[in-house]
């Protein structure tokens, strides 16, 4: 029952991290600092998908799950597909590698050019 407990855990953080890896740039925008964790995070993930390796979360998560029987619960049902689609493909992990590094561009270059519009606005007023 712990191990079970464990594993559903992991997943929710596992889906947390994902989530946090492809919109954590907008969070940056309200916290400035988040930067120090967004960029890392978003490398890390984006380097996992365009290698084909799996997070450790999940050599983790299988772990808890060895000899554990399911029942469609909410997180197995709702989440864990989510985590782990069914149909991933080697380009599917290449595509989701490359819109990491793609979105999280856009972002950044959003943030930069707002950043130095804001700058330039307060030189000028100076």
């Amino acid at each position: 029952m712990l191990s079970q407990v464990l594993a559903d855990l992991l997943v929710v953080i596992h889906f947390a991290f994902i989530i946090f890896v492809m919109t954590g740039g907008f969070l940056v925008l309200r916290w400035r600092r988040i930067i120090f964790l967004h960029i890392p995070a978003a490398l890390w993930g984006a380097f996992l998908e365009l290698q084909g390796w799996s997070c450790p979360l999940t050599y983790l998560e299988n772990h808890f799950r060895e000899g554990e029987t399911y029942h469609f619960e909410f997180i197995e049902y709702y989440i864990t597909p989510l985590v782990y689609p069914s149909a991933l493909t080697r380009q599917s992990q290449i595509f989701f590698g490359l819109a990491v590094l793609v979105i999280n561009c856009v972002v950044y270059t959003w943030i930069l050019v707002r950043y130095s519009r804001k700058k330039r606005r307060t030189n000028i007023s100076s």
